[in-house]
């Protein structure tokens, strides 16, 4: 009887262990997400910036400023694409916990 109450002890602690072990590693995902995730945005979504304001306010642009934006999409487009493509990691990670994680 001492060896099963001691056998389902040792595997309850290595289950509140490893659960306690995965609430850390997302709570880490998370605060790394939240982070980076602002300037990202800012940097590589905002209209702002990212020189889509002129189309949205529905100003008339030359073929020269349209080619300009285009030029510049491209530009930011390859800048922004490792930080999406990290933070899309993140997201990629945290999913399969989300089920089990606390909301943070």
């Amino acid at each position: 009887m001492r060896k099963v109450a001691l056998s389902l002890f040792v595997l309850w602690t290595l289950t509140l262990a490893g659960c306690q072990s995965n609430a850390a590693k997302v709570k880490q995902l998370q605060d790394q997400y939240n982070a980076e995730y602002p300037a990202y945005a800012k940097d590589c979504m905002d209209p702002v910036t990212a020189g889509s304001s002129a189309l949205l306010t529905g100003e008339k642009l030359t073929p020269e400023q349209i080619a300009a934006l285009e030029a510049k999409k491209k530009e930011r487009d390859a800048r922004c694409k490792p930080e999406a493509d990290r933070l899309a990691q993140i997201q990629k990670e945290l999913l399969p916990h989300s089920s089990s994680a606390v909301l943070l």
